[in-house]
This record gives structure tokens, sequence and C-alpha cells, in this order.
């Protein structure tokens, strides 16, 4: 059974902004990207133990193919997604957002 899903506003700000830099380079591309996003979210609501743990109970999921990782909490009930971020940006940025 699949965990419930929350998106953080500022995840969701991650999401349409990549969205918007991948689709200028490449029509198409943005929704490519949306996909993998997608299914990177879809997965780790059905496997929430999947991703690395990189901070206390935060833990880290790779998108495939596009340099992002979705960094979320599960809470036993939930997904928590609090960011998707480029890989190469600061690590730190996405503690900020951390409860």
């Amino acid at each position: 059974m699949a965990a419930d899903l929350v998106i953080a506003p500022e995840a969701e700000s991650d999401i349409d902004e990549a969205y918007t830099w991948y689709e200028k380079q490449r029509v198409g591309l943005g929704e490519e990207f949306l996909t993998s996003v997608d299914a990177g979210i879809e997965f780790i609501c059905r496997f929430p133990k999947i991703g690395k743990v990189v901070f206390k109970d935060y833990r880290r999921a790779l998108v495939r193919r596009f340099p992002y990782a979705v960094f979320y909490e599960y809470t036993g009930d939930a997904v928590i997604v609090y960011c998707v971020m480029h890989t190469s940006r600061d690590p730190k940025k996405w503690r900020e957002r951390l409860p």
C-alpha cells in the first residue's frame, strides 16, 4: 500500500521552475522532466524507505535521467516532499526548508 503524499508549496515551485527551464531548452523536455519526477515520487510513495537518509529522518531520492533529487520525510503514514533540487546546488539549501 502506498503512503499518502504531501508536497510542500516550495517543492511545487522547485518543480515548476525546473519544468520551465527545461521546456525553454527544448520543447517537450520539461514534460519529460515532469514524467521523471512524478515516477520518482510515485516510487517513493510505494517504497518510502528506499531513499538514503541524509539528515536525521530526512531522505533523498534521485530523479532518473535528470540531475535532481527529491528530499522528503516518511512519517509512517505519509511521504512529505520538502524540495526537489538540482544536485549541484548547495546542500545546505534544502535543510533550510525543513520544519
